[in-house]
């Protein structure tokens, strides 16, 4: 298993020419590799292979203008994105696609692009890490490599590979390192249902009498206090205006999102955790950011949201402590009554005379055939718990009422927070 950590660097004048030219260079060959690609595919209908891009653009001068390794790396990242082409072609003709893909697009000339550089060109050298140019670069500018500080939280024996990542006019270094599995004490038959939302951004009902929300109304502000700060800065500007604050508050923003996702998985794998739960069941459907109608508004919330980061990041999370991952449908969850035992039917397969027995009379409550006041987020997390129940083998009967009603609000950016473990 692998991790990754990112270091923010903050280079002179010399070392920041040398990444943004070694980013460009990235970039111009990344483009050359897709036009060639592209030819291939418009001209034979065949997908070029990572391979023969290699061996295609190794008299490019954009190629030599970088180190071998980093510059196969480039070539090789648009061969596997043909042959993701390649496998969305397949599923469109099988049926499994609505749409038609196309190709894979060319990069914004000028831009930057990222740069990879595997462990065998890296080297230790007095505490820094020594990252290669290539001997063509060394014959034009007299460099023979760069150096980069090495984080103190990790050994080099460790790293399987570095990134340069250049976003919003800033740098960094990303090492990608061995990860081991800590086997932690679990029980399959525990299990932690979620339903993602907006301003309840987690909702966790468990079979162990626990449910809490991870609350997202923060994150919520801050996309929308970025929206307004954007929307002022351009106006009355030319489109595709940027600048350095724009920039500025982009990385702001990106780096609180960030951070609100790492903190959000941590506070539900922490609970998994503390009570032995051995497995998560994840409610999400495919294309409920594309297709999502909330109204102009809400979508704008909802889409920027990054959930499916967060989804991403709670797998990640499982997997590094042996706690199962299951990501389950979640169509009607939000309807059915589960204290009712309601039928909830797989999307497109609703039969037309069915009707929940309960109602969601408002936001946030929901009232059961008996009268029942419960938690209409709880009530969806618990649904989606019974959708996979059949097929886990998971005991339902602790999820009643009380687990319903009166969930824990957790707040990403709270003392707090911690407390949910317990």
């Amino acid at each position: 298993m692998y991790g990754c950590q990112q270091v923010l660097l903050h280079p002179d004048g010399d070392l920041k020419a040398i990444l943004e030219y070694v980013c460009t260079e990235a970039n111009k060959l990344h483009n050359c590799a897709t036009y060639y690609a592209r030819q291939i595919w418009f001209k034979t209908w065949r997908y070029a292979r990572k391979f023969d891009i290699n061996n295609e653009l190794k008299p490019n001068r954009h190629f030599k203008a970088m180190h071998s390794q980093a510059a196969q790396q480039t070539c090789q990242a648009v061969g596997e994105a043909f042959s993701s082409f390649r496998e969305l072609n397949q599923a469109y003709r099988n049926g499994e696609l609505t749409y038609k893909p196309k190709p894979p697009k060319y990069r914004r000339s000028g831009g930057l692009h990222t740069v990879s550089y595997p462990k065998q060109a890296l080297k230790l050298k007095n505490g820094q890490i020594r990252v290669p140019l290539g001997r063509q670069v060394k014959v034009w500018f007299g460099l023979d490599a760069f150096y980069l500080p090495m984080p103190s939280n990790l050994r080099f024996e460790d790293i399987s590979e570095l990134r340069i990542l250049p976003r919003n006019r800033c740098f960094y270094a990303e090492f990608v390192y061995k990860q081991p599995v800590e086997a932690a004490d679990v029980d399959p038959s525990r299990v932690l249902g979620i339903d993602p939302g907006l301003a309840n951004w987690l909702t966790c009902v468990s079979n162990v009498e626990t449910s809490f929300i991870v609350d997202g109304r923060h994150v919520k502000s801050l996309n929308r206090w970025y929206n307004k700060k954007v929307a002022d800065l351009k106006e009355n500007r030319p489109q595709g205006f940027w600048s350095n604050r724009l920039a500025d508050l982009t990385e702001k923003r990106n780096r609180q999102m960030r951070d609100a996702v790492n903190k959000a998985a941590r506070i539900v794998v922490n609970h998994c955790l503390t009570h032995r739960i051995g497995r998560v069941a994840f409610g999400w459907n495919d294309g409920n950011k594309t297709g999502i109608n909330l109204g102009h508004k809400t979508n704008q919330s909802f889409v920027q949201v990054p959930t499916a980061r967060l989804k991403e990041r709670i797998k990640q999370l499982c997997e590094r402590y042996g706690i199962e991952f299951v990501e389950t449908e979640e169509s009607y969850t939000s309807q059915a009554s589960f204290l009712d035992s309601d039928t909830i039917p797989i999307y497109g397969e609703k039969p037309e005379d069915w009707m929940p027995s309960g109602k969601r009379i408002k936001r946030g409550l929901y009232r059961t055939a008996n009268g029942l006041l419960i938690n209409a987020d709880c009530n969806g997390a618990a649904n989606i718990l019974r959708k996979v129940a059949i097929t886990l083998g998971l005991n339902l009967e602790r999820i009643g009422r009380g687990v319903l009603t009166r969930p824990q609000r957790i707040k990403l950016w709270s003392a707090k927070q911690c407390q949910v473990a317990a």
